[in-house]
This record gives structure tokens, C-alpha cells and sequence, in this order.
């Protein structure tokens, strides 16, 4: 299986490797225990999860449970992403620390629609208001790209354009006060 015939050194420390990777991180894991999250801690978990990354990564990385890093994330208004495929087809309620009618033209977002970060890039016009009966957008929304889907070395995120409605738009300016730089998203 680990394709190491006949020789036992190597498969020995192979499985010491192995035993001492899960001895370290269970000793990260209870020295965190009953410990507050910290400030870093804090900004890594909402950085990365409004980047793309699963909260079950996160927690790895942080040597915390999963629960830690959701109550993280609940706590600071950040927006959830569905996890269910079902889920994701619609838009998605926001925080009420999200929610606003106006946005600048430059501004980090989110879009409950595509469930991803996204920036502003411009306001369309007022005709939208009598149809929509709110202010509609053009936006770029980020996509977090790995090396095997594209062809171009060093890229780490890609996107697209949409239009959005000003109600499938949450503000992030609330996570400004936290020191997250929405800027990295």
C-alpha cells in the first residue's frame, strides 16, 4: 500500500514520522483547549474562510475544532457559505451587519448569489430602481483558483463578471474593525 517492499527502515520511520505528526498535533490541540481565541486567530479563520477555505481547514491549521473556528466566524458577522449543493442554487441570507442598499464603486462585498467575495466595479443606472426597486450593480466576484486549473503559474485567484442587486449584496466594511484587510480577499 505505501509501495515500500522489503525494506523495513524506511517503513518504520515512515510510521514514526507519521506518530509523532499526531502526537504534535495533539498536543497543540489540548494546550488550546479552554483558551480564547486569539487576535491572529480571529483574522486567519475569517480571512481564509472568505477566501474559500472549509471550516474544517481552518480548524486544522489552527489546532482547534471546527466548532471553534463556526463560532469564530458566527460571532463576527461574517456571511456562511451553503454547503449542500441544493443550497447553493439560491442567494443566501446575510448577516444583518451585511446588509445595505448603497455601495461604492471600488468596495469588497459580498454576494449571497454566488456565495464568494466579490468588488464593485460600477452602479447602473436608476432604471433598475423602478424594476428592482433597489440599486443594481456590476461586479467582479473572486474565485480562488489551484495551480491544476489553470494554465498560468502563480495566479491564485481568478472570477467573473455579474450584475447583482443591491439585496444580493453584503457589506464587509463591519469586519474593518476586527483588522481583517478585505483588501487580501
Amino acid at each position: 500500500m505505501l509501495n515500500i517492499a522489503y525494506n523495513t527502515a524506511r517503513l518504520t520511520r515512515v510510521l514514526e514520522d507519521y506518530k509523532e505528526k499526531q502526537e504534535y498535533v495533539q498536543k497543540r490541540k489540548a494546550s488550546n483547549k479552554g483558551k480564547g481565541a486569539t487576535v491572529s486567530e480571529v483574522h486567519e479563520a475569517i480571512t481564509n474562510y472568505l477566501q474559500g477555505e472549509t471550516v474544517s481547514e481552518i480548524a486544522k491549521y489552527l489546532y482547534r475544532s471546527p466548532g471553534f473556528v463556526k463560532a469564530i466566524i458566527d460571532r463576527s458577522g461574517v456571511p456562511n457559505r451553503p454547503t449542500s449543493k441544493e443550497e447553493r442554487r439560491r442567494a443566501s441570507l446575510l448577516p444583518e451587519e451585511c446588509i445595505s442598499e448603497e455601495f461604492e464603486v471600488g468596495e469588497r462585498v459580498w454576494s449571497a448569489l454566488h456565495h464568494a467575495p466579490a468588488k464593485v466595479t460600477k452602479r447602473l443606472d436608476d432604471s433598475y430602481i423602478e424594476k428592482y426597486d433597489c440599486p443594481c450593480y456590476n461586479i467582479w466576484v473572486f474565485e480562488k483558483v489551484t495551480s491544476s486549473e489553470t494554465w498560468f503559474p502563480g495566479i491564485e485567484t481568478g472570477g467573473f463578471f455579474a450584475s447583482s442587486t443591491a439585496y444580493d449584496l453584503g457589506k464587509l466594511t463591519h469586519l474593518k474593525d476586527l483588522g481583517i484587510d478585505l483588501q487580501r480577499l
